[in-house]
């Protein structure tokens, strides 16, 4: 099953597509979307939907990870933040794509084991989880973490139900 986290942000918005193929994770690709803080709100939105559009009809995922939203001590980052996660939610459900929402504080539990973890520290892991892949930032990282919780989560829940039947 092909699966896309994605890690999103008006700046940089980062994703990550990978291979799940029961246990077994494969790294497919990653990248970060970048909008120009000198445009308008409404264009740095479409740019982030053309290229976030253009990701996933290129690797057609089966399923989409988001991150949830973490509220900033300013209200106008949050703000921005949830109107970029938006565009994101948005074209995944156009394109047909089932989401799961994850908490910054899971994905870091998943990835590394504790919930505190610093960014250096999942990007570590996840170069270790995913050997070979050339993580092209942090935000990328990030959404690749966010993948690979999803993965984690999908094979447990299949785990689960085949158990009980």
């Amino acid at each position: 099953m092909i699966l896309i986290g994605l890690d999103p942000g008006l700046g940089c918005t980062g994703w990550g597509v990978i291979a799940a193929e029961g246990n077994r994770l494969s790294h497919i690709a990653n990248g970060q979307i970048r909008t120009d803080a000198s445009r308008a709100l409404p264009e740095r939105l479409v740019k982030l939907a053309g290229e976030l559009g253009d990701v996933l009809a290129q690797y057609r995922p089966a399923a989409a990870a988001v991150e949830e939203v973490f509220v900033n001590e300013n209200p106008q980052s949050t703000l921005k933040l949830g109107q970029a996660r938006g565009v994101v939610l948005l074209c995944a459900a156009q394109n047909g794509i089932a989401v799961g929402e994850y908490a910054a504080r899971l994905v870091k539990k998943a990835v590394v084991g504790t919930g505190a973890a610093a960014k250096q520290q999942v990007h570590a892991m996840v170069s270790m989880l995913l050997p070979g892949a050339k993580i092209a930032g942090a935000d990328a990282a990030d959404a690749l973490a966010v993948a690979i919780t999803h993965a984690h989560l999908l094979a447990s829940n299949r785990a689960l139900k085949g158990h009980a039947a």
